[in-house]
């Protein structure tokens, strides 16, 4: 008789052990981790890593399991070509949900992967309009996108800083270049006049040429839709030529490492702007902040809070569905309302954020400015 309670007891044993034991739920994250814009992509990586560690320390329940949330990272070297490819590898190793990437030229192609395997897709900082506009189900965005930024940038360079003529240079790539597309027709809509319209590549440090031909034509404001690797040279470039016109570039510039590379080129006529609150606007911003530099021994470069509201959006989403299933948390994911460090999470039915905002920022004191908000 014992011989056949033990296994039975056994059974039930194990059946009560396993109702508690975790369950590992894999989460994605892809970004630029090398390369000239890698600081970015490890920003993000790390704002990604501090939600999963705070989710991790709640012991959150999904199925009645607790949940260990284990993140896959991928390096997409802001190539177009490299992002499907470790799209795929991320598909492949069974991720339920992913924040990134951080370029449009590398989220907008890799968002169709995404999109046939069900898996939702969070960018942190990605601002081209046709990510959200193929119509996937699965795409979402954390900031204003390019219509919003490239309309606060024209109003700014037209109104604040008071430009009749305009020059606008950008890299070619998917952000870029949209990013310059809606500045031009703001300006335009504004009454002032574009004098060039000239562009680079994201590869771009020699401007030289570029810039002696527009210095010909003497602009109030030189716009830059690109990186902060090629913005650098740019600016620095500028003041060697002796062009005294305000610069403004966007988001994909507006941190410390344009500082640095612009040297002694950058000065109180620099300003950009980055699609989001400054971070003493942000609900919990400060404590962000804080919390990231102790972490990670590194000030925040850009994106990181929206990297982390991304990745708790979809933790909360499986949480408030009781489940990891893409096809089962979507739609929670799709109307989810949380207060996020950022500030109110919500996304539009398109999977924009809701109520975007865009900050302009000034160089001045050796460091960028909060000095006006665009809602």
């Amino acid at each position: 008789m014992n011989a056949t309670v033990k296994p039975v007891l056994l059974a039930m044993l194990l059946a009560i052990g396993s109702a508690h034991a975790d369950v590992e739920i894999k989460v994605g994250q892809v970004g630029p981790l090398s390369g000239p814009i890698g600081h970015l992509g490890k920003d993000d990586e790390a704002g990604v890593i501090l939600a999963i560690e705070d989710a991790n320390a709640k012991k959150i329940k999904i199925g009645g399991q607790v949940a260990k949330f284990v993140l896959v990272s991928e390096d997409d070297a802001a190539d177009p070509k490299t992002a499907n490819i470790v799209a795929q590898k991320l598909i492949d190793a069974g991720v339920k949900g992913v924040v990134g990437h951080l370029n449009s030229g590398t989220t907008i192609p890799a968002s169709r992967l995404y999109s046939e395997a069900g898996i939702p897709q969070i960018t942190p900082s990605a601002t081209n309009p046709k990510y959200t506009a193929q119509g996937f189900k699965t795409t979402f965005r954390m900031v204003a996108n390019d219509i919003q930024q490239g309309g606060a940038m024209g109003q700014f360079a037209v109104k604040n800083l008071k430009g009749k003529s305009i020059a606008i240079i950008d890299d070619r790539t998917a952000y870029g270049q949209g990013l310059a597309d809606q500045v031009e027709s703001r300006v335009k809509a504004l009454g002032s006049k574009v004098v060039a319209r000239e562009y680079g590549t994201d590869k771009t440090t020699d401007w030289m040429s570029i810039l002696t031909s527009i210095k010909a034509k003497s602009p109030d404001v030189v716009i830059y839709g690109g990186m902060d690797a090629t913005a650098g040279p740019l600016l620095q470039q500028m003041r060697r030529l002796g062009i005294k016109s305000a610069f403004v570039t966007g988001d994909g510039a507006c941190d410390p490492e344009l500082i640095k590379l612009a040297g002694d080129g950058i000065d109180s006529g620099a300003y950009c702007t980055i699609a989001g609150m400054p971070k003493d606007q942000m609900p919990k911003g400060k404590q962000f902040y804080a919390r990231f530099q102790k972490r990670f021994g590194m000030e925040v470069q850009t994106y990181a809070p929206y990297a982390y509201d991304g990745m708790t959006a979809i933790i909360n989403a499986m949480a408030a569905a009781n489940s990891s299933d893409p096809k089962v948390y979507l739609p929670k994911l799709a109307s989810i309302k949380f207060q996020g460090v950022t500030g109110n999470v919500q996304f539009t039915p398109a999977g924009d954020i809701k109520d975007g905002s865009v900050t302009v920022h000034q160089f001045t004191q050796g460091t960028w400015k909060a000095i006006t908000v665009v809602h």
